[in-house]
């Protein structure tokens, strides 16, 4: 190996263990799990690794003439790549195609959530074999998309396309829409749970363990409390909605989630008849990654906990977000409740090959992530950005769009390049036994 590459060798070992150090030590199996997955393929490893990411935003790609004193303190996704998107069924009833999975949500620089996107498209083009000039088309594709969609909205027009959904959608998004109203909650519960004497309870096994009295007590208080987190609209549900059934505790295995306890529970429904009950769950929620990287004293101080930020970051960046979403505590450790939702249905980037069809997705995704951009500032009921944030991206962007544009297509082909290395690089430490404790 090089000396420049056992420098940053050094520096992936540096970045893990300061980010998740303390949770491998509490639970390495489920670690070397998770760093398994990661080690699959070069998307896989930077899916797992956005504190090496935000490490580098302040080190080698510092450089960003588009952020200044409002531009660098918008509502941001904290981890947007290519496969943080699906359908969710909003509180209005609508299914919507959208950013998904808040957990690294906070404020920071607009032009890290791009970055970190158009990064994961030249990963996403590169294993599909797609050449440099196509993944130039694609990321040039995304990025207009985006600045179209940003000045309808502040011109506050007809122009804007708004969420996706099925009444817009077409090609790939559709079929993706098409397929979560085909779900049910019937069949989500058949493989959670089962029924014992006219009762549903979960059923065990494959993560999925039984809880003690003392535990069960405990998650009772915490949802509770929680369910005074709900906003107005839905705090009003029926009393049977607020019975719990029953209580598990699953461990996380993904590789967002590696170690991380979660408990569902199961609620009455809205009926006592047994095909409405609903799964929420109650899952520790963590210090996102860019949160490092932000001195901001005064951003930080606006949340109680981490469970009650990524709650937030959810509400201002999804319109009409889960009507269960929520936060409570458990044993003093900030927690996010929500659903378990039926009608999830991700986009499987494996259907999706040719640049033509990738192109008329990335330029939906676009719109997608200028309206979760533009959604939680001075119009929203949220004052922690406190000014109209698509005026603010636009005037940076307006000053030289098309520098904009290459400077995004110029990174992702950079930063995909330093991935695939770097996904090399930890291969080798964590087969070779470089991570300390795993």
């Amino acid at each position: 190996m090089s000396s420049s590459g056992q420098r940053r060798a050094a520096h992936i070992i540096d970045v893990l263990i300061a980010e998740f150090g303390a949770s491998m030590a509490l639970d390495p199996a489920a670690f070397r799990r998770k760093f398994r997955k990661m080690a699959a393929s070069p998307f896989a490893f930077y899916r797992g690794s956005a504190a090496l990411f935000y490490a580098d935003q302040r080190g080698d790609f510092a450089d960003d003439r588009f952020l200044d004193e409002r531009t660098s303190r918008v509502w941001i996704h904290g981890d947007l790549h290519a496969e943080n998107f699906g359908t969710y069924m909003n509180a209005s009833g609508q299914l919507v195609f959208n950013v998904n999975d808040f957990d690294e949500a906070y404020v920071g620089p607009f032009t890290w959530d791009l970055k970190r996107f158009a990064a994961s498209v030249a990963l996403l083009g590169y294993a599909k074999a797609l050449s440099d000039r196509a993944i130039t088309e694609l990321v040039t594709g995304f990025a207009r998309s985006y600045l179209t969609e940003l000045r309808a909205i502040a011109a506050g027009g007809d122009d804007a396309i708004g969420s996706i959904t099925l009444d817009n959608a077409d090609g790939v998004l559709r079929q993706v829409l098409q397929q979560a109203r085909l779900y049910t909650r019937v069949d989500l519960l058949a493989t959670q749970t089962t029924i014992d004497n006219y009762e549903r309870r979960f059923s065990l096994g494959d993560g999925v363990y039984e809880v003690d009295d003392g535990t069960r007590e405990a998650v009772g208080a915490a949802f509770e409390a929680y369910l005074g987190t709900l906003p107005v609209s839905s705090a009003r549900l029926r009393p049977v909605e607020t019975r719990i059934k029953d209580v598990v505790l699953r461990k996380g295995v993904g590789i967002g989630s590696a170690g991380l306890p979660s408990y569902n529970l199961l609620l009455e429904g809205h009926t006592q008849a047994l095909e409405n009950d609903v799964v929420i769950y109650i899952k520790q929620a963590q210090v996102p990654a860019v949160a490092r990287h932000i001195p901001d004293e005064s951003i930080r101080a606006y949340f109680q906990h981490q469970g009650h930020r990524t709650a937030e970051s959810q509400r201002a960046l999804q319109a009409h977000a889960d009507p269960w979403l929520g936060f409570t505590e458990l044993g003093g450790v900030g927690q996010l409740v929500a659903e378990v939702s039926p009608y999830a249905a991700d986009l499987d980037w494996a259907d999706v090959n040719e640049p033509d069809e990738l192109a008329g997705v990335l330029s939906d995704l676009g719109r997608a992530v200028a309206r979760m951009h533009s959604v939680a500032d001075d119009e929203s009921s949220h004052d922690l950005v406190d000014y109209s944030t698509e005026e603010a991206i636009i005037t940076a962007v307006d000053r030289d769009e098309s520098s904009f544009v290459s400077h995004l297509v110029e990174f992702a082909h950079a930063y995909g390049l330093r991935a695939r290395e770097d996904h090399q690089l930890f291969v080798d430490l964590f087969r070779n036994g470089r991570l300390p404790g795993i």
